[in-house]
């Protein structure tokens, strides 16, 4: 979802206006792409050690959060709202995973 979500922020001109519409600088949309398309490579390659991993765990955690916020505080759908933190939930099983992996 982020590798997508990620690529989308430099394909998608809605997502540019979403940016605006949020009243984010457009500088933030870069960043922030990129932050997740390393991140989601961090997590699908293996060789990657697991203490990096959790930092884009971490990170991940963060923007879900933010964007729930973000959405809740700019009045938009409930469905808005509610998106990122089932994507967060997911998020936490693939966390909780990843270390049932690691000690097997």
């Amino acid at each position: 979802m982020m590798l997508f979500s990620g690529s989308q922020y430099f394909t998608n001109p809605e997502v540019t206006s979403g940016f605006a519409h949020f009243g984010f600088p457009d500088y933030f949309r870069i960043e922030l792409g990129i932050a997740k398309i390393i991140g989601a490579l961090v997590l699908l390659i293996p060789q990657f050690p697991t203490r990096i991993k959790e930092w884009a765990y971490a990170g991940f955690g963060i923007v879900l959060i933010s964007a729930s916020i973000a959405h809740y505080c700019n009045g938009d759908m409930i469905a808005k709202v509610i998106s990122p933190m089932v994507f967060f939930a997911i998020l936490i099983v693939s966390n909780i995973y990843l270390h049932k992996i690691k000690k097997a």
